[in-house]
């Protein structure tokens, strides 16, 4: 961000746009609309805008760090093997080195987990943008509501993840993608963007290819660290794409009926990015 600002110090583009108003104009593209003039806000104004923002950073870091994960883990993590399916499933060579069963235990980590302190985080950045607690839990409910069916798709992308784990696909997914030897990483990289632009999420794309980055990139002699952050990093470009943001952004500025546009716009600068972090 500073490098950014820093840039736009030195230079200006040869054209400048400013952003419209398309309130009136959902149908068009706010045609015949004269840019306004920005608006001035004081210090106080920006600083308290901001302010939620810092909280949220502060709290993510501190969730993040290993030894506070371990004292909420001492605290409550109860543990809970799966009948059925725990120690019933043996992975063999090549997959791994040598044969092992696969654990299958669920860990109720609730206190450690990043989604408390977001919540944690959210509720004191309220709290300093003088919300009171009955705001804040009407807002809660009115959100949790609004993205009742994302919250869903995340848990069913999340077990179809486990499913194709303990079922062997992603491994033989990674056996598969294993055989394009040294042109592997630009492929699993793809791979990453694929899945985001299907599912909308970087999250579920890394539960899905996960395993699989991890079979392929052993197999190869490469690191697994550096696949897995190959599938992060090429679903990144791929979330430009994907329908959930395009709905989102359209809505967002009220340009309805012009996710086509969008997709067709935007479509070669993600397969583009994509395939320059592959390389």
């Amino acid at each position: 961000m500073v490098s950014l600002v820093g840039f736009l110090k030195v230079w200006r583009p040869r054209t400048i746009w400013t952003s419209v108003s398309l309130k009136g104009h959902e149908k068009d593209g706010g045609e015949g609309h004269v840019a306004t003039a920005p608006t001035r806000h004081s210090r106080a104004d920006v600083i308290r805008a901001w302010t939620p923002w810092a909280i949220l950073t502060v709290f993510v870091f501190i969730w993040g760090l290993p030894p506070v994960k371990a004292y909420w883990n001492s605290i409550f993590a109860p543990a809970f093997p799966i009948s059925g399916l725990h120690n019933l499933i043996e992975k063999m060579p090549p997959v791994v080195p040598t044969p092992h069963k696969e654990a299958a235990v669920y860990t109720l980590n609730l206190l450690s987990a990043t989604g408390t302190g977001i919540l944690l985080a959210a509720i004191v950045g309220g709290l300093a943008m003088k919300y009171n607690p009955l705001q804040l839990a009407r807002t809660f409910v009115r959100t949790l509501w609004l993205v009742r069916y994302s919250l869903l798709t995340i848990v069913l992308m999340l077990a179809l993840g486990t499913l194709t784990r303990y079922s062997g696909t992603d491994t033989t997914l990674g056996l598969a993608f294993a055989n394009t030897g040294v042109f592997y990483p630009f492929f699993g990289t793809l791979m990453g963007w694929l899945g985001v632009a299907l599912t909308g999420s970087d999250t579920a794309s890394n539960v899905l290819f996960g395993g699989m980055q991890k079979v392929a990139a052993e197999q190869l002699g490469l690191s697994p660290n550096l696949m897995g952050a190959a599938n992060s990093s090429g679903g990144v470009m791929g979330k430009m794409i994907d329908a959930q943001s395009i709905v989102v952004a359209s809505t967002a500025t009220r340009w309805f009926d012009h996710e086509g546009d969008i997709l067709r716009y935007v479509f070669f600068h993600s397969i583009a990015l994509a395939c320059l972090v592959g390389l």
